[in-house]
């Protein structure tokens, strides 16, 4: 099998942009749509995790969670709270699985959770 990736959706380009983008830190690879005022479909990755966001009514329902693994978590939390996003304050916690956790909600109900494993 191959990787996955995830389709959440959403309701606003812009705000998605603001969250996952300018503070997640994730590169837009493209963006479709079938025509100039039709809804968005797009990809967006960081350090090979894929994400696909849609504003299209069929592609999924808002409440979604994604975990995405991850490595230097304390220092990307750093990084996030350095960047004063006034809607996230995340906090890192650790799990009795064996792994520290980090849930973030963005502004379409739906929840991305980092986590890295610990020994």
């Amino acid at each position: 099998m191959g990787r996955v990736v995830p389709v959440l959706r959403i309701f606003d380009k812009e705000k998605a942009l603001e969250f996952y983008r300018d503070f997640l830190g994730f590169e837009v690879n493209w963006e479709h749509r079938f025509e100039p005022k039709l809804p968005v479909y797009m990809q967006l990755s960081r350090d090979g995790a894929t994400l696909h966001l849609s504003e299209h009514h069929g592609d999924g329902s808002p409440g979604a969670h994604v975990r995405i693994e991850t490595s230097g978590l304390t220092e990307y939390r750093a990084a996030l709270l350095a960047k004063a996003y006034p809607y996230a304050r995340p906090g890192v916690q650790k799990q009795p699985w064996g792994e520290r956790s980090m849930t973030i909600n963005d502004p379409f109900g739906n929840r991305v959770t980092f986590y890295e494993r610990i020994s």
